[in-house]
């Protein structure tokens, strides 16, 4: 069974990041933000038909497109 994609979370779910495979820039930009393998991350909100999230890790809370959350492999905290 694969580990689930931070794109599957439901608005309320926590996770951990497990892995972040994306192209060099986008990392950079993530690991500015915060977003590292063990962190915590929470989805606030998931926008209709395909549109960003809006994530919480620590105090920051970032707007992400879906086919970049794709590749954010999470472990679940909680479940709706």
């Amino acid at each position: 069974m694969t580990e689930p994609r931070l794109s599957s979370l439901h608005p309320g779910d926590s996770a951990i990041i497990r892995a972040i495979s994306t192209e060099e820039g986008l990392h950079h930009r993530l690991l500015a933000l915060g977003f590292r393998v063990g962190k915590e991350i929470h989805l606030i909100r998931r926008a209709w038909f395909r549109g960003p999230l809006q994530i919480r890790i620590g105090t920051t809370e970032v707007i992400m497109r879906r086919c970049d959350a794709d590749k954010i492999r999470v472990s679940r905290q909680s479940m709706r």
